[in-house]
């Protein structure tokens, strides 16, 4: 059957039922219990314990979704139609441990694989970012070492936190270890704020990575900093991690680790939006914590931003 006869899942309209009826899914779009016959798929990981200061990430998933019924179809600023395009559905939460950091590596990297094994990109709300490390590990299984496009305050590249491995502070160190990144093709974006140590962002730096401080950001477009980065990626697989707290805390306050003199939201749209073309495998928006915003507004721009990551997917066709 050819993509022109095939009948695509359509998120719920708002003139079929009132925004804050229907189902409770990502853009309200179909809940399916797995992967297959999908293109794409939103999976939650409601987890919180990789967490080093406020708690709260582990109501991320529903609280982005909850938001996500405001989002219509289609994006009218790119012309991206991914919803004519690919074949999209809500796939629920991956069933965490809430009590065991480790066992969560292991459940979250089997569910991400049993994803890719259909074919199917995942784009994954988290949670706290140690989601990220094994989600890499089921990545760098299918498509090998991968490229990052890594947007966040913190490049989250410590050896230890309290003694520990695994914390949403060190899935990027643990990533370089185990050989899942290609480290000439990798992106941290927004970086800022105090430090442990002077010498805290020296060593992605000598891993190969390009890294782009906030401040050199400040009052700038960043198209031109995204071109540069699409033609260093070429045409190998990438990953796109985007950590909320990248964006300014007057923006996104629901966050449990707010870094002052972040990205503006003009911004994270240049960011996505410029990762078209790229051949993306996957991605994530990680760390919203609901409790620390009660307006919404920060699991409001994660579900927009989600829905922007779902634009720039390589099947998506575009409205002329």
């Amino acid at each position: 059957m050819s993509q022109l006869e095939r009948t695509f899942n359509q998120p719920l309209g708002g003139n079929e039922m009132p925004r804050f009826g229907g189902p409770a899914t990502m853009m309200r779009l179909p809940a399916m219990e797995t992967a297959a016959g999908l293109d794409a798929c939103f999976v939650g990981v409601p987890m919180d314990i990789g967490t080093s200061n406020r708690p709260g990430t582990r109501f991320g998933p529903r609280a982005i979704r909850a938001e996500s019924c405001l989002l219509r179809p289609y994006n009218m600023a790119t012309r991206a139609a991914p919803f004519d395009s690919m074949m999209v559905a809500d796939i629920g939460d991956i069933a965490i441990n809430p009590f065991n950091l480790p066992e969560n590596i292991r459940i979250i990297e089997n569910a991400i694989t049993g994803i890719l094994g259909e074919d199917c990109v995942p784009l994954t709300l988290g949670g706290d970012h140690t989601i990220t490390w094994p989600i890499l590990r089921a990545m760098a299984q299918r498509h090998g070492p991968v490229g990052l496009v890594h947007v966040d305050a913190h490049a989250d590249i410590n050896d230890e936190m309290f003694g520990e491995k695994i914390a949403h502070g060190t899935p990027f160190r643990r990533a370089v270890e185990d050989g899942l990144l290609d480290t000439s093709r990798v992106a941290q974006i927004g970086l800022r704020g105090t430090g442990y140590m002077a010498e805290d962002f020296d060593w992605p730096v000598n891993q190969g990575f390009r890294i782009v401080p906030a401040e050199e950001c400040w009052y700038r477009s960043l198209v031109p900093l995204m071109q540069e980065v699409a033609a260093q990626f070429g045409d190998g697989p990438v990953y796109v991690s985007f950590d909320i707290d990248a964006l300014d805390p007057s923006c996104a306050p629901g966050t449990g680790t707010p870094e002052i003199g972040g990205l503006m939201l003009s911004q994270a749209l240049e960011i996505i939006r410029g990762c078209r073309g790229l051949n993306i495998v996957g991605a994530d928006l990680v760390e919203v914590s609901p409790a620390y915003d009660p307006s919404g507004n920060t699991a409001l721009i994660a579900a927009n931003l989600l829905f922007e990551l779902l634009c720039v997917l390589p099947k998506v066709e575009y409205r002329q």
